[in-house]
């Protein structure tokens, strides 16, 4: 019967050793959250008055909220009865191994500090890479996130963005105009010159400088091709795409002049 009572004594003991710790543990999470809470809204609102680039802000944000995880991490691990020594030296052994499995992380991780060194772009940037296009929405530690023109968000790693064939539509003040205006053999192009002419010099959005181009553009199967070229300011490229295509139709039916359809001529001997 002693030795019985010896271990359910022990057993109470270390029950009640295991339920401080993780009673411990738990309080120290708790904390460790609001702490790192408070602290991610004190960065922020230093970088705010710091005046600096919103991707750098988003940047240092995630990289401030990721250490301070990683460091309550270990405080909870340590508050639990684990050795952190030992800790150190599981991690220090498995490290190949982690390194392996993290390599395309520390890939994105690098990728991100070459984002905001070189500033191939920044947020609120609208460009297109990976396959994908949309408006910068934020630069993460890993990853940048995107918001497409129907409102889809997209993350892409950092190291593709890095490493990759990217475009930023948003990048220069101006940003140039094209279209191709078809119309039927037969008629008059000089007239859809004139009349294209008169649209651009109405439109109050085309710039001065560089000077408008109309030109005959190629003899298609079915078409007289006109490219028509513009510039803009960038913020204006869509709305005067739009409403130059519309005046174009609009006016070409006033004037008489014809759009083309796809034709096929079938000579019989």
């Amino acid at each position: 019967m002693d030795s019985i009572d010896k271990i359910l004594d022990q057993l109470l003991v270390s029950g009640v050793e295991l339920g401080k710790s993780i009673l411990t543990a738990l309080v120290i999470y708790v904390i460790g959250r609001y702490v790192i809470k408070g602290v991610n809204k004190v960065v922020a609102r230093v970088v705010a008055k710091r005046d600096l680039e919103p991707s750098v802000r988003s940047f240092l944000g995630s990289l401030v909220n990721i250490t301070l995880t990683i460091f309550l991490i270990i405080a909870v691990i340590s508050a639990l009865g684990i050795e952190t020594t030992s800790f150190a030296a599981l991690l220090a052994s498995a490290g190949v191994a982690i390194g392996m499995a993290l390599s395309g992380n520390l890939q994105n991780f690098a990728g991100g500090l070459i984002i905001l060194l070189i500033k191939p772009f920044k947020v609120g940037d609208y460009i297109e890479a990976q396959g994908l296009s949309g408006t910068v929405k934020e630069i993460q530690i890993f990853h940048t996130i995107l918001t497409t023109a129907d409102n889809k968000v997209n993350y892409i790693p950092n190291g593709a963005l890095s490493n990759g064939v990217l475009t930023n539509y948003s990048n220069q003040i101006t940003r140039r105009v094209e279209w191709i205006i078809g119309i039927e053999y037969g008629e008059d192009y000089e007239k859809a010159k004139a009349v294209v002419e008169r649209i651009l010099a109405n439109e109050k959005r085309i710039l001065k400088e560089p000077t408008t181009l109309v030109a005959l553009g190629a003899l298609a199967d079915s078409s007289v091709n006109l490219t028509v070229r513009a510039w803009v300011n960038t913020s204006d490229y869509w709305d005067v795409y739009f409403d130059v295509n519309k005046t174009i139709y609009a006016t070409f039916n006033e004037e008489g002049i014809g759009f083309p359809f796809p034709q096929l001529t079938i000579h019989q001997s």
